[in-house]
């Protein structure tokens, strides 16, 4: 495990979006380090239900700008992350997550049995939730790789602003398919710090017990 240069909370601080990066490679076990952060990001029920897909060949990253019309970041940066959310994720067994829990001491067999009625996921099938629910547990993840990269002294940005279909083609996936792609996140050497655009005051945007209606 590699030793992180900046504490969570100056990872908070000090991180920003960066759209440009010097064409230096990622070091391998930097890169190895990283994904073993990301996939630590919890998910509803421990359901898992988020995928990354690595990119870094030129043709892939090429094909991600072209999909994001035209945008520089996945030319210049090094590796892309493809977050994809699985929508039915749920619908199958999925032994592993419920055996590795009881076996690690997180959960009891209640709590297995309730994992395994998928009562929950009935009722966002329903409600037409089941994609916003896979959807947030990847925006997890890739809240984590962005802190992650700071952390091991590396710029990132979330990139919106693409195709969906163009993406998915770009990583192999069947644009019909129900699989979604929550966010593109870029990761390299940072061409330069850009300033913080700065946040409104806390008291605009947190609010005790109820939210402003006025």
């Amino acid at each position: 495990m590699l030793t992180q240069t900046l504490s969570v909370t100056d990872a908070i601080r000090t991180r920003r979006t960066v759209r440009h990066y010097l064409p230096d490679p990622i070091a391998p076990e930097i890169l190895d380090e990283l994904l073993d952060l990301v996939v630590e990001a919890p998910s509803a029920w421990n359901m898992q239900d988020r995928s990354i897909v690595l990119v870094r060949s030129e043709q892939g990253r090429r094909a991600l700008s072209e999909a994001a019309f035209g945008q520089p970041q996945p030319l210049e940066a090094p590796a892309v992350l493809v977050f994809v959310a699985d929508p039915n994720a749920w619908r199958g067994a999925q032994p592993d997550i419920a055996e590795q829990a009881v076996a690690n001491g997180a959960w009891n067999e209640q709590f297995r049995a309730m994992f395994e009625s998928r009562a929950e996921y009935h009722s966002l099938d329903q409600r037409g939730l089941l994609r916003e629910n896979a959807v947030k547990n990847a925006m997890i993840a890739a809240t984590y790789t962005m802190l992650a990269a700071a952390g091991l002294g590396l710029a990132s940005a979330p990139m919106n602003g693409w195709d969906e279909a163009a993406v998915k083609r770009a990583v192999g996936i069947d644009p019909a398919s129900d699989l979604a792609i929550a966010v593109l996140v870029t990761v390299g050497h940072g061409a330069g710090l850009p300033p913080h655009p700065g946040r409104r005051p806390r008291a605009q945007t947190v609010f005790a017990e109820r939210y402003p209606l006025s």
